[in-house]
């Protein structure tokens, strides 16, 4: 009767170490498979950033651009900003702007395109970190001449935000992720393209807000998650196997 039922113990405690042990082994796999996407996706980039700024894709273009094939890339093209209501987006520090990684806010501007197209541009950081509206008052203030800039930058696309993101503080215009898309809406600012674009050229004599060059730096620690999710593996294989030596020998003694 005891031997019956140490039979099914052992039997159940190898499947959930087998289980245990392939789903460790999925997990290294995948972050292996992340690993070679991250590096593919840095090689891009680093192509866009570095490539000479390119004509703004026509409007009817729009809406075959995708994050992933346009992402970054560098455009330059005419527009004049539009008296409108302007947004602020916090940010507690910048992965893309070596000279942004301290608190602040980016200055969302609605500019129009000669065809009467709304583009929304993220016209550089302030250091703002009181996130106060008048100090972006005075900021992007200097930008609405109604006189026509030839403006620079890359194209980006709208953030989603996650599930800690705070709400939009509508007083202040104040937005803590980077969705054009809902600012606009919100704003009043009609129909924009799919897209923004993180001003590089020109800067104001002030450098306030202050536009500038990206340099991605995407992390990349796929290869040591990889690594500890194969050495669990391994342990629970030979956590099992040290178990079962030690059933077998408590039933050799006497």
């Amino acid at each position: 009767m005891n031997e019956a039922a140490r039979k099914p113990g052992v039997a159940g405690f190898m499947l959930f170490t087998l289980l245990l042990t392939a789903v460790f082994v999925a997990l290294g796999v995948w972050q292996l498979q992340r690993r070679t996407a991250k590096h593919e996706l840095i090689a891009a980039l680093t192509e866009r950033l570095a490539a000479a700024p390119v004509a703004l894709p026509p409007p009817a273009h729009w809406a075959a651009l995708t994050p992933a094939r346009d992402e970054f890339r560098r455009v330059s093209f005419t527009a004049t900003y539009a008296a409108l209501p302007d947004a602020m987006v916090y940010s507690s520090g910048s992965a893309v702007r070596k000279d942004a990684s301290t608190p602040g806010t980016w200055a969302f501007l609605p500019a129009r395109l000669p065809g009467g197209e709304i583009v929304v541009i993220d016209a550089g950081f302030v250091e703002n970190t009181m996130q106060d509206r008048s100090v972006e008052d005075r900021a992007v203030k200097k930008f609405v001449t109604g006189a026509p800039v030839v403006l620079s930058g890359y194209l980006r696309f709208p953030e989603a935000p996650g599930w800690l993101t705070p709400a939009a503080n509508r007083d202040k215009r104040l937005w803590f992720v980077r969705d054009h898309l809902a600012i606009a809406r919100a704003l009043g600012w009609g129909t924009v393209a799919p897209f923004y674009v993180d001003l590089e050229q020109p800067a104001p004599e002030n450098d306030i807000p202050r536009p500038g060059p990206l340099d991605v730096h995407l992390k990349d620690d796929h290869l040591q998650y990889a690594i500890t999710w194969f050495a669990l593996a391994g342990a629970v294989l030979i956590a099992f196997l040290v178990w079962l030596r030690g059933r077998r020998q408590g039933r050799l003694d006497p």
